[in-house]
């Protein structure tokens, strides 16, 4: 029992020696930690540093920004609030006068990163900035021994831009995004480019090219902005961005128009049989279901009507009026020959229930000695014989005025007299009749 007991107590006791020695070890990596160069290094630049005053020995000079832009990708465009969210990377660079070592007392440290939040940071905003994004936050900055400080800002921005969708799909948007600062004035402090105007506007590196938009380019500018409390400095950015249009006109251009080629390709079917109704009915249908799942993949309403908009509402429109005289020829197919003559032979000579003069002369009496001697259903009109009913006609009413007509005499001495005249002769009229009641003899054959 004893050498058990024994044997417990000396694996404590080693145990408890191993914990002794991790402990000493840790305090001993502590101390080295906070005797170490860089260590040494952070907490001089920071001790007595004021981060609410600008870094410059002498007040009277302006602190210098310099901006940098680097589009990732186009989220997304929202054409019905005028939005565009994008994720952007901009780099901000300025001195820190207050912020400088000699590299060589240090072991030769030419860079070490801080904290943000403890030291000053220029206080720019982007100008066209409408809802917070979801963006990570880089808590350090760098610093190089001269005081330059390089500060990376990754963010998601949602701002307001002028979206122009009158050629959607085929569209190109400009958006701007405009750097500032709020309080400084030129004064105090200055903005400029990081790199030349052509190399920020030809740089795509970063961008993602695999979505619905394609970075065209990002050309820069340098303005001043005059307010009456000052003049601040502005960089402005312009994101020059086109749409890729295959997707809109596969699933939505080009079914169109193979609903257009289908209505059209409905006219060769037989008029009589009945089907045609119904398959253009089925077309007009399917279209506005067509449509209306598309909606979602259209723009919202905006300042201007989308030139899709207006093929969609002309191509439904061709619908209903192919639709219209699809029922229009069923109508006059199912009329009786008399009616169908007496229908043409108004439209093309002009002759319906009109009052003249007090006379009214009805359609269906002034085609009564027309018929009397027409003949048979499928028979050639001779034009003596239409010569001869015309006549007739014309002796039997010789009051009627027939679709009178006015026009401003060009032998009248007095300005603004006028004279009326009939149809033309009674020969005329009837070829015209003869060549109206034919076609329509045919075409009522052919059905």
């Amino acid at each position: 029992m004893e050498p058990a007991q024994h044997s417990g107590g000396s694996l404590t006791g080693l145990i408890t020696h191993l914990c002794f020695c991790l402990l000493g070890s840790l305090a001993t990596d502590a101390q080295r930690l906070r005797n170490s160069t860089l260590h040494k290094l952070t907490r001089r630049l920071l001790r007595n540093y004021s981060k609410g005053v600008r870094p410059v020995r002498n007040w009277t000079e302006a602190t210098t920004v310099y901006l940098d832009l680097f589009v990732h990708a186009v989220l997304d465009v929202d054409a019905q609030n005028q939005k565009l969210t994008t994720s952007i990377c901009y780099r901000e660079i300025w001195k820190d006068e207050f912020l400088t070592w000699n590299s060589s007392g240090y072991d030769g440290i030419q860079e070490v990163s801080l904290p943000h939040s403890s030291i000053w940071a220029p206080d720019i905003i982007i100008s066209e900035f409408m809802d917070i994004g979801k963006s990570p936050d880089l808590p350090y900055v760098y610093v190089n021994s001269s005081g330059r400080i390089k500060h990376y800002k990754p963010m998601q921005v949602v701002s307001a831009c002028n979206l122009e969708m009158y050629a959607f799909p085929f569209d190109t948007q400009n958006c701007s995004l405009t750097f500032s600062s709020i309080l400084h004035k030129v004064e105090d402090m200055t903005l400029a480019f990081s790199r030349s105007y052509k190399e920020i506007n030809e740089d795509h590196r970063l961008f993602l090219d695999n979505g619905e938009w394609e970075l065209l380019s990002v050309p820069s500018e340098h303005r001043v902005l005059h307010t009456q409390t000052g003049d601040f400095t502005q960089i402005q950015f312009h994101v020059v961005i086109r749409r890729r249009p295959l997707l809109y006109v596969v699933s939505v251009l080009i079914p169109s128009l193979f609903l257009m080629v289908v209505d059209l390709g409905s006219f060769y079917l037989p008029p009589s049989s009945g089907t045609r109704i119904t398959f253009k009915t089925s077309i007009l249908v399917g279209y506005t279901v067509f449509k209306v799942n598309m909606s979602d993949k259209l723009p919202g309403s905006t300042g201007s009507t989308p030139l899709i908009g207006v093929f969609f509402t002309t191509c439904m429109a061709l619908l209903v009026l192919s639709l219209s005289k699809s029922i229009l020829l069923i109508k006059f197919l199912h009329l009786g020959e008399d009616q169908v003559r007496e229908s043409l032979f108004a439209s093309c000579c002009g002759v319906g229930s009109e009052n003249t003069g007090g006379n009214s002369q009805p359609a269906q009496s002034i085609m009564k000695p027309v018929r009397d001697i027409a003949g048979t259903r499928r028979s050639r009109f001779p034009d003596a014989v239409l010569k001869t009913a015309w006549s007739s006609f014309q002796n039997r009413t010789p009051t009627v005025h027939v679709r009178l007509k006015c026009a401003r005499s060009v032998h009248s001495h007095q300005p603004g007299s006028a004279r009326c005249f009939k149809l033309p002769d009674a020969a005329t009229a009837a070829v015209r009749f003869k060549r109206t009641s034919e076609l329509a003899l045919s075409v009522r054959t052919r059905g």
